[in-house]
């Protein structure tokens, strides 16, 4: 069986971008949703940084998959049940994580109008993921 070696500089780096940006958003999210929708520019900042540490969440899953050779991915769920069924994340992660990519699409994509007041409690849990998933490395 051939052995297979981990990108881990590159999962570092990421995970460092990833706390990083969490560290962004804990000194700039407000405790309302009023304060957080007068916040302008620092709004659409705190949205951007958490859809980057979003992004590094699935880039690192990508590497890791791509990396111990565990299956060619057709889209994101493919990696998610790669690491899954090899043992790599629990089930519980991968719906965590999952989570997070619904949360980053409506950011991103702005289905709608955006109402920041259910966003805020929603950004603070979904940090607090980010942040349980970057201490595990």
């Amino acid at each position: 069986m051939k052995k297979h070696h981990l990108r881990e500089t590159m999962i570092r780096i990421k995970m460092k971008e990833i706390a990083e940006g969490i560290s962004l958003v804990e000194e700039h999210l407000p405790q309302t949703a009023e304060e957080f929708k007068r916040l302008g520019l620092v709004r659409d900042g705190i949205y951007k940084r958490m859809e980057f540490a979003i992004e590094n969440v699935f880039d690192i899953c990508a590497v890791i998959n791509a990396d111990l050779a565990l299956g060619i991915p057709g889209h994101d769920d493919d990696i998610l049940e790669n690491l899954v069924t090899n043992r790599v994340i629990s089930e519980d992660l991968r719906r965590k994580i999952m989570g997070m990519r619904g949360f980053r699409n409506i950011v991103v994509h702005r289905y709608g109008t955006i109402d920041d007041a259910p966003r805020i409690p929603a950004a603070d849990r979904k940090y607090r993921g980010l942040y349980r998933i970057q201490r595990c490395g």
